[in-house]
């Protein structure tokens, strides 16, 4: 079969994680997966927990996931990346029995393969991808600006341990949200913050010094150190904070970071 799409010089780049508990399973797709110039591999995962952690925090377009793995299986990822409302990427499952299949499109699975994965059966569930990217990126929503401040506030509370300390909005360097509580990081405290979300906290700082770069994850613009590259298109953020830390930066984000920095 020939991949005329894979080889066209207009195709967008799918970004794909590949998640088996199987070592050689994971590295034979990789290999084939070669065969499709238009499809990065940008991670692999070995089980369930750690396909959520990556799906969230790299937003691929693509995942292909083994049905059966301890733990966490790829039915239950699903449903995990559902319970905390993170938007899924399409997934094509793979299994060596085909008695999943009727549960596996019950979950909205783009695609089903029989290990072990036939070249041309490969081509056939990448093309479905393709197809099905194009047309959610063809119908996405414009992106949303950010949330006007009703009144800019240039003190926050956050509570560390026992206590309330109050901080300078610009000695912020970032905040992140995970299981539904915001931690504030700032120069030399770090706390919790009373807000209910990202949104919410980012609509009572400066717009033009407070930017969310990632669903989970607000920024002091002024407060990053360094843009390193990752991936293929993509970047992280090394923030001016103790421990240096690196966020990564959407890929509905990085055409803002590129305007913004000149990248």
């Amino acid at each position: 079969m020939t991949n005329r799409a894979a080889n066209s010089p207009v195709a967008a780049t799918i970004s794909a994680i590949l998640v088996d508990d199987e070592k050689l399973a994971r590295e034979e797709l990789a290999y084939q997966l070669t065969e499709f110039p238009d499809v990065e591999v940008i991670a692999t995962a070995s089980n369930g927990l750690e396909a959520v952690k990556l799906i969230e925090d790299l937003e691929p377009d693509l995942v292909f996931m083994d049905v059966q793995m301890p733990g966490l299986d790829g039915m239950s990822v699903i449903r995990k990346l559902r319970e905390k409302n993170i938007p899924l990427p399409h997934f094509v499952m793979a299994t060596a029995y085909d008695q999943y299949a009727v549960e596996a499109f019950k979950y909205e699975a783009l695609d089903y393969l029989l290990k072990p994965v036939e070249k041309d059966r490969l081509a056939i569930a990448v093309d479905r991808a393709r197809k099905a990217i194009a047309e959610k990126n063809k119908i996405a929503p414009a992106e949303a600006p950010a949330p006007k401040p009703s009144l800019q506030r240039t003190k926050l509370l956050i509570k560390s341990g026992q206590r309330n300390l109050i901080v300078d909005a610009q000695d912020v360097v970032y905040a992140t949200i995970e299981d539904g509580l915001i931690t504030v990081f700032a120069t030399n405290v770090e706390g919790q913050s009373n807000y209910r979300t990202i949104e919410e906290l980012q609509s009572n700082l400066d717009p033009d010094a407070f930017w969310r770069v990632h669903r989970s994850y607000l920024v002091n613009i002024h407060r990053i150190k360094e843009v390193i590259p990752w991936f293929k298109s993509s970047f992280q953020l090394k923030m001016d904070d103790k421990k240096q830390t690196e966020i990564p930066v959407s890929r509905v984000q990085t055409k803002r970071l590129r305007a913004l920095l000149k990248l």
